[in-house]
């Protein structure tokens, strides 16, 4: 048996006791998590400062290294999302449909956890707690799997969460960290059949398109994040303007933030004197189609065709010119990841339309796409942002970590 079947088997056990903890006992749980990392957040601070320090001298961008740091008040952020768990209804029981058959069977249908959720995440140790109460509050033991960049963060994080568990009275393997990041346990937990239930990737696109490609185990893809923000030609454009640097800048290295920009050609130019000032804050980088540049000029550089499907992560806008909406849906439904697109717009049926026709989890009228978020849609902390369209789309709360199983009372029907 290897290190991982062996963790597998641990959390195997953990989820058996987990499932049947009751609210209260997972609630207490989530308490002693909120509080042990409030009270020990020095020790969380120090693992990070280390991590933060290696990424640096190894290179990292720096949209990379802000996804990576924490922060008192980053700290705090997750302690509240941790409570905020804890104030969400529990699923695991609950019956969302139950029936009495002519033949006097009674058949209801239960809420169960889905076991044991297995997390391959890139650096961002915020994920390592958000992941953990979200599958602890379901019922759910996890195998939590960070990358190298944050494996500091993550093993103090995790300490810190498995003696809260046991401090309540919980078996410790509920949280677990795998503890070697090379690829080969990647590549084994993708295939730790009759040990994981479900495998969620949670970073770039080339991390999700392994693990959908590789895993035997069932996957969730999650994150990828081509999102566009389409400017009509009846659209506010100082709204829009404040809108597209929102959804830009406020944090570029998420999935939410967008890529692209799609501008009416009718109203390109005034947009663009609106929008280009704002973005200048942030010296973020243009790459534009022909007809935008030579608005722009030197301010812009011509965009290649593989800027039309880049997710940069980054201070990088793909800026590109459409006649109208329908040449926006079009493009949006060819080249995004199915994740957020927005539309500004003062036109009630244009909006509807573009509702209508953009194939997205999350489709937004006059909004920035950063609000695809699990706290943002109340649902608490997030495991990820589905962007399939089985099981579980858009952000994922409680109810999505969960299954169902038939429960049917009867008193002596035969078939």
């Amino acid at each position: 048996m290897t290190t991982l079947q062996a963790q597998g088997g641990l959390a195997k056990a953990a989820a058996y006791t987990l499932s049947t903890a009751g609210t209260a006992k997972k609630n207490q749980a989530l308490e002693a998590i909120a509080q042990i990392l409030t009270e020990r957040q020095a020790e969380w601070l120090s693992a990070n400062a280390e991590d933060v320090a290696a990424a640096k001298e190894a290179g990292m961008r720096s949209a990379m290294l802000d996804r990576l740091t924490l922060t008192p008040s980053r700290i705090a952020g997750i302690v509240d999302g941790v409570r905020q768990v804890i104030t969400l209804p529990d699923p695991i029981g609950t019956a969302d449909k139950t029936e009495t058959r002519p033949n006097g069977l009674i058949i209801s249908r239960r809420r169960v956890p889905l076991g044991v959720i297995a997390i391959i995440f890139e650096a961002r140790p915020n994920v390592t707690v958000d992941a953990a109460a979200l599958c602890l509050k379901s019922g759910n033991a996890c195998i939590l799997r960070g990358g190298k960049e944050a494996i500091r963060s993550n093993r103090c994080v995790t300490a810190l969460m498995r003696e809260a568990l046991t401090s309540v009275g919980l078996p410790e393997d509920c949280i677990s960290l795998v503890q070697d990041t090379s690829r080969e346990t990647a590549r084994e937990l993708m295939h730790l059949d009759g040990y994981v239930d479900v495998l969620i990737p949670r970073g770039g696109a080339d991390l999700i398109r392994t693990v959908a490609k590789e895993a035997s185990v069932p996957v969730i893809r999650t994150g990828e994040g081509v999102c566009h923000i389409y400017i009509d030609d009846e659209a506010d454009l100082d709204m829009g303007a404040e809108i597209l640097c929102n959804a830009k800048c406020s944090r570029p290295s998420v999935c939410n933030a967008v890529e692209c920009v799609l501008i009416q050609e009718d109203v390109l130019e005034p947009f663009l004197a609106k929008a280009v000032p704002l973005l200048d804050n942030y010296k973020v980088e243009l790459r534009c189609d022909e007809k935008a540049l030579s608005i722009l000029g030197s301010r812009g550089v011509l965009a290649q065709d593989s800027d039309w499907d880049a997710e940069y992560d980054d201070y990088i806008l793909a800026v590109r010119t459409v006649k109208d909406m329908e040449e926006a849906v079009a493009f949006i439904n060819a080249h995004g990841t199915q994740h957020s697109e927005s539309i500004i717009t003062r036109n009630y049926f244009k909006a509807q339309r573009f509702l209508d026709t953009v194939d997205a989890a999350a489709v937004y009228v006059n909004a920035s796409t950063r609000f695809t978020d699990g706290g943002e849609f109340g649902l608490g902390a997030e495991i990820g942002i589905s962007t399939q369209k089985m099981h579980a789309r858009g952000p994922m709360g409680l109810e999505e970590l969960t299954s169902c199983k038939y429960v049917v009372y009867g008193n002596g029907q035969v078939r």
